[in-house]
């Protein structure tokens, strides 16, 4: 069974900063694309970062461009996204997604995490 576990939320002011895991178990994540999303309060989940199975290639949304920075150790079956400078508008539950398809919709993704809560003070 596919199971994927996020961790490193929590809270902190703007401009700092986080490192969130996705550990991957059930399969390799060399064998699929895999992505970060979030949802904010009264909001749809939207992409925040995804990645192509070789780890070579990604793609940002424009809100984080130049702040986020999303990697994958497959040897260790982990994904990450590392958060700079961070703003109040990035608060929200951050989850990990794997798939088939290269996308920055969430619905074509098969696999999901629990979330890990981010929340950015002022």
């Amino acid at each position: 069974q596919v199971q994927l576990v996020e961790s490193g939320g929590g809270s902190v002011q703007a401009g700092g900063s986080l490192r969130l895991s996705c550990a991957a178990s059930g399969y390799s994540t060399s064998s699929y694309y895999m992505g970060w999303f979030r949802q904010g309060p009264g909001k749809e989940r939207e992409g925040v970062a995804i990645m192509y199975t070789s780890g070579g290639s990604a793609y940002y949304a424009d809100s984080v461009k130049g702040r986020f920075i999303i990697s994958r150790d497959n040897a260790k079956n982990t994904l990450y996204l590392q958060m700079n400078s961070l703003k109040p508008e990035d608060t929200a539950m951050y989850s990990c997604a794997a798939g088939r398809v290269y996308s920055m919709i969430p619905g074509r993704y098969d696999y999901w995490g629990q979330g890990t809560r981010v929340t950015v003070s002022s």
